[in-house]
């Protein structure tokens, strides 16, 4: 053969192989993930991946959808709104995925709100619970966690389980919008049932130190802190709580658990309660036990920490969500997505996945109704109420 034949038998081959790769990458489908990988709330954020690549790997196993295996693009928000949106754009505009989970925090959530109505591209929220996300007219939203509103009001019918019984309640809330949006709704609900409610104090998302915090708490007169933050703030909160001595029961709020003090307990004998959205070591009391245990085996197999199944089942959640959506619309494409997202019936982790309207009449929202735990962590120890 001529080197003038071999030649264009190079360039034959490599244009070949350059109409090959578009095709290959039709081959899959695409779903995008925002999430805090790094910063503040990584833990969470990491949990809520794992989730959802479990799901992927299970629907995969199982044919995927349309024909078609599912392809994650997954994106780092480094717990901030400004990086939120640039993921949000980087997966629509460069990844061309037609739907996204995400962001987790309420505030990356906002941020990310504008750029779906802009691109036209439906998000199943998985995390966030500020009520304006689902009120504020977007309806490209869909959320499978409940908001605070829904929260406050699950925890109010159990509130006359606990003893001694609460009568007086302080916050210790994050300083931003789902922090802010739960004490006030947990506000409504408590002074409604009668409880008197105290003092209110707030910490930064970044904070590492709250002992200022809990000073201020700790001869208020009140029975019951509620704590609402991510694990990484939660777990120091009650190691700080216990070694101030303070006499008030921790309750935190928003299905986030402190994983490590499973590991390293703090004080003997200091409890605190968690509002939880699914209780790992209780799946046989789970609406679907044998979804909740295929994800649970799943999860252990990886050998993931145990705990973060509480956070990780959104991203398994979520993702089961979106592909029924799929599935039903009959192709890969935002509005089509948008508009099987009303249809769907589906049996999650936590439960029945449904969406009902939320929202200004005509741009409504999806919003779900999940399932709520209450459990209790002492000495490393865990018992679900």
């Amino acid at each position: 053969m001529t080197s003038l034949n071999i030649l264009r038998t190079a360039l034959a081959a490599a244009s070949l192989a350059a109409l090959t790769v578009p095709a290959l990458a039709q081959d899959t489908i695409k779903i995008g993930v925002s999430q805090p990988l790094t910063g503040p709330v990584a833990a969470s954020g990491t949990y809520v991946t794992n989730g959802a690549r479990i799901a992927a790997e299970v629907i995969n196993k199982k044919g995927g959808v349309l024909g078609k295996p599912i392809e994650l693009v997954i994106e780092d928000n480094k717990s901030n709104p400004r990086e939120a949106v640039n993921s949000a754009e980087k997966l629509i505009l460069k990844d061309k995925v037609p739907v996204i989970m995400g962001a987790w925090s309420s505030t990356f959530t906002l941020a990310v709100m504008p750029k779906l109505m802009e691109y036209g591209v439906p998000m199943v929220v998985e995390t966030a619970s500020s009520g304006k996300i689902t009120t504020a007219g977007n309806p490209w939203i869909f959320r499978i966690s409940p908001t605070s509103a829904m929260e406050a009001s699950a925890f109010g019918k159990k509130i006359d389980s606990f003893a001694p019984a609460i009568k007086k309640v302080d916050f210790l809330s994050v300083n931003n919008d789902w922090g802010l949006g739960a004490a006030a709704e947990f506000k409504k609900m408590f002074e409604a049932k009668g409880v008197a409610v105290g003092r209110t104090e707030t910490m930064a998302p970044d904070a590492t130190d709250l002992s200022a915090q809990l000073a201020a708490l700790k001869a208020t007169g009140s029975d019951t802190v509620i704590v609402t933050s991510g694990i990484e703030q939660l777990t120091l909160a009650i190691r700080q709580a216990g070694e101030q001595r303070l006499p008030q029961r921790i309750i935190t709020t928003g299905g986030s658990f402190p994983e490590p003090l499973l590991k390293t307990p703090g004080p003997k004998g200091y409890a605190s309660q968690h509002l939880l959205f699914f209780a790992p070591w209780e799946v046989k009391r789970a609406q679907y036990p044998e979804v909740a245990k295929e994800f649970a085996d799943a999860w252990e197999a990886k050998k993931l920490d145990f705990a973060g199944q509480t956070e990780g089942f959104r991203g398994y959640d979520g993702i089961l969500t979106i592909v029924e959506a799929i599935k039903i619309a009959g192709k890969a494409e935002p509005t089509a997505i948008r508009d099987a997202l009303w249809k769907v019936k589906a049996k999650g982790v936590n439960g029945d996945i449904g969406f009902v309207k939320e929202g200004p009449a005509g741009k409504e929202s999806g919003q779900n109704e999940p399932a709520i735990y209450v459990v209790e962590l002492k000495d490393g120890q865990v018992s679900v109420k």
